[in-house]
């Protein structure tokens, strides 16, 4: 450029930049090389709810801006919420520490640096690290989403929310990735069968590839991110107590190797607080300020559903008062209907290595307003700390296209200590809040009381019944003891009056034995006295009879006399 038109350039610039409200600084304009420090690059504070986009190839200084603008934004009282994936940011906590870069770029930039440390709230997934606790219930966090996590293709995914829609009908909560599990496995066992033929559409062998994923997905350990106590999203909307904003930043770090997870956890708050929020309009200053890091990897093999929600989304919450930064390597990154409302540009440096990289590199510099920059060019020869940049002004209309030399962060540049990190997770408020993990009677302990009341009366039946078969065993062994007992007495009876029968023939018998031989005797008798005289017969017919009979006589015939005349024989 000549002398006339990069005066003219910087000219531009600086009436663009020139707002009249509250705004975060960037940094200087530079033109041919030059910084120009009375050409400071700014967005206004009104117009951070307008959504945006920092992209840059790794290495070329997206993690300083975002530490920069969050920095900016808690001074005037805007909460922040920050991804954290390598642990870098954390050094926001820490005041940073002055050297001979920061002092060059300061003096380059025409802006004072002091060392600041900054009020942040550390969370973890799950608690997975340094960090409260952040979870989420599974029926929140919803079918869309997870089938995200679980790279369910969109027959599944569909498949899913029948499941989902099963476990509300029946009133199953549905808060970790057990009680799902237990959800599909009851679907596809003997007892659920039924109910999962009602719901229609849910074949089986759909329902076991799912039931495959929860279970890989439990196995990752993944499953530590759902339950209870669930993170209220309306906690990032939190000040500090001066008034100042916070920062809630969110330790990522230790789920690096779940990009698909952490990605989609963040779409999960942002869909909660779109949820969650009334209507505002525009605000003089946002309510947060939300950075979506590594955005890319929530589009990446995202379904056409998935994308357009995400659309929806962003295009909807801008109107609760929540700005989005989308922070990812390019502009392709990003699907071109939700790129269209990024209003507010911040592009570091792309590299050109190969013909994907040049397509993309046209692509993204067609995105631009037109500049006196050849953006081609230039993007591809930034500086480490340098950016293109152009936003909405505050009566919404683009900025002219700025090469920025970026203000250096105030806060540390590196991690925080970790005794730092420590302190500050127990001297947070909410942290007593999401401590300890909390159980519920949700699905997985309603189905198993269900099974278990089955099982109980399955074995109470199978108990009765073999108490019957052992109560009709009895009864048979008692009817055949009876009829064996009958039959024996019959027998008995029987043999009883064949022998009485037999004994009475007998006697009769022996009676009409002993009538004859006494009949017998009686003949007997009768001719032996038919034969002989009587006894007295005979014995008055005796001559010893006689003798005594005169002797008696004569005997008598003394006493006789004597009687009459006294003289008897005293006794």
């Amino acid at each position: 450029m000549t002398e006339n038109t990069s005066t003219s350039h910087v000219d531009e610039i600086r009436a663009g930049y020139a707002f009249e409200g509250p705004a975060l600084e960037f940094g200087a304009a530079v033109v041919d090389g030059t910084a120009h420090p009375d050409a400071r690059v700014r967005i206004p504070l009104s117009a951070l709810n307008r959504h945006g986009l920092v992209a840059g190839a790794t290495g070329t200084g997206k993690t300083k801006t975002l530490q920069l603008m969050a920095e900016q934004l808690v001074e005037q009282g805007v909460p922040v919420f920050l991804a954290d994936i390598k642990g870098d940011l954390s050094g926001m906590a820490s005041p940073g520490e002055p050297n001979d870069k920061i002092a060059a770029r300061s003096a380059d930039v025409g802006m004072d640096w002091q060392a600041t440390a900054y009020p942040v709230e550390f969370f973890a997934l799950g608690g997975q690290g340094t960090g409260i606790p952040v979870r989420a219930t599974v029926s929140t966090f919803g079918p869309t989403l997870l089938s995200k996590v679980l790279g369910l293709n969109a027959t599944q995914e569909s498949s899913l929310g029948l499941v989902f829609h099963y476990a509300d009908t029946k009133g199953l909560w549905l808060d970790t990735i057990s009680d799902l599990r237990a959800v599909v496995q009851f679907l596809t066992g003997d007892e659920g069968k039924a109910d999962l033929k009602d719901l229609g559409g849910l074949s089986s062998a759909t329902a076991g590839v799912i039931l495959r994923e929860l279970v890989n997905f439990s196995a990752q350990g993944a499953d530590v991110f759902f339950g209870l106590p669930e993170f209220d999203t309306a906690d990032l909307l939190r000040t500090a107590p001066d008034g100042g904003g916070l920062v809630s930043m969110l330790e990522l770090p230790r789920v690096q190797d779940r990009p698909a997870l952490f990605s989609t956890f963040l779409m999960w708050l942002l869909a909660d607080l779109f949820h969650d929020l009334p209507e505002v309009g525009d605000l003089d200053k946002p309510k947060l300020v939300f950075f979506f890091d590594e955005a890319h990897l929530l589009f990446n093999d995202a379904s056409k559903d998935f994308v357009d929600a995400i659309q929806q989304t962003v295009r909807l919450i801008r109107s609760k008062g929540i700005g989005v930064f989308f922070v990812t390597q390019s502009p392709k990154d990003v699907p071109a209907d939700v790129l269209a409302q990024l209003g507010n540009r911040v592009q570091h440096a792309l590299r050109a290595f190969t013909p994907d990289d040049a397509t993309a590199l046209k692509a993204a510099v067609r995105t631009y307003p037109n500049t006196p920059y050849d953006l081609e060019e230039l993007l591809t020869a930034l500086g480490t700390g340098e950016a293109v940049v152009t936003v909405l002004s505050e009566k919404g209309a683009p900025t002219p296209v700025a090469w920025t030399r970026m203000r250096a962060p105030e806060s540390l540049m590196a991690p925080s200590p970790e005794a730092l990190l420590t302190q500050a997770v127990a001297a947070s408020p909410i942290a007593p809040k999401y401590a300890t993990a909390v159980e519920r009677e949700s699905a997985s302990e309603m189905l198993g009381k269900a099974e278990l009341a089955r099982t109980e009366a399955e074995r109470a039946a199978a108990i009765e019944a073999e108490n019957a078969k052992v109560r009709a065993a009895a009864a048979a062994a008692a009817e055949k003891e009876r009829l064996a007992a009958e039959k024996q007495a019959a027998k008995e009876a029987t043999a009883a009056e064949k022998q009485s029968a037999k004994d009475a023939a007998a006697a009769q018998k022996q009676a009409e034995r002993d009538a004859a031989a006494a009949a017998r005797a009686r003949e007997a008798e009768e001719r032996r006295r038919a034969a002989e005289p009587g006894v007295v017969e005979s014995v008055v017919k005796s001559s010893a009879f006689r003798s005594m009979l005169r002797s008696a006589g004569t005997v008598i015939g003394r006493e006789i006399t004597r009687s009459v005349f006294g003289t008897s024989r005293r006794r």
